[in-house]
């Protein structure tokens, strides 16, 4: 069984519902978790935010918190991750915001991605965040930070039913 069919069995036995907040994979998330039949009944939204408008008029990201900490930063993906949790019909809510290339980002080399993970669970919410770096040329590292942002679900939600991080 692939990764992509283990998240999707996981997402259905879990009731849980997925909306993505998608900078630098553009949607890819969705994507790829659509290529497994029955992957339907655990996905609610994919939306694909490349600007600061964007994610400010979709998810509510604030402008001061772009300004603050820039487009690729863990603050914006959380608060886009939290944005897309609370403008969806959804349990699970995955971001991401990063470089994929060609050419860096001011100090910021390509490939780095930070990630965003907010789950509803029991009236609470839960948020987690990492930032990564993946190599390869643009679509290598769209595809990668895709691929990790699914394979963390499983990690991060476990901690949620384990009760190993405070809510919000």
């Amino acid at each position: 069984m692939s990764f992509l069919e283990n998240v999707t069995q996981y997402l259905i036995e879990h009731e849980l519902k997925l909306a993505t907040a998608e900078s630098c994979t553009a949607g890819l998330m969705v994507s790829e978790l659509a290529r497994i039949p029955g992957s339907g009944q655990a996905i609610d939204c994919g939306l694909g935010v490349y600007s600061p408008e964007a994610k400010n008029r979709y998810l509510g990201v604030r402008y001061a918190t772009i300004d603050n900490f820039g487009l690729t930063s863990e603050e914006t993906s959380r608060e886009m991750a939290l944005g897309a949790l609370d403008n969806n019909h959804a349990d699970l809510a995955i971001a991401n915001t990063g470089i994929a290339g060609p050419q860096p980002q001011g100090d910021i080399p390509v490939g780095t991605v930070c990630f965003a993970w907010a789950f509803r669970h029991a009236e609470k919410k839960y948020l987690y965040s990492e930032t990564r770096r993946f190599n390869g040329d643009r679509n290598d590292v769209r595809l990668a930070a895709a691929h990790h942002a699914l394979e963390r679900v499983l990690y991060y939600h476990q901690a949620v039913l384990e009760g190993k991080a405070p809510p919000l």
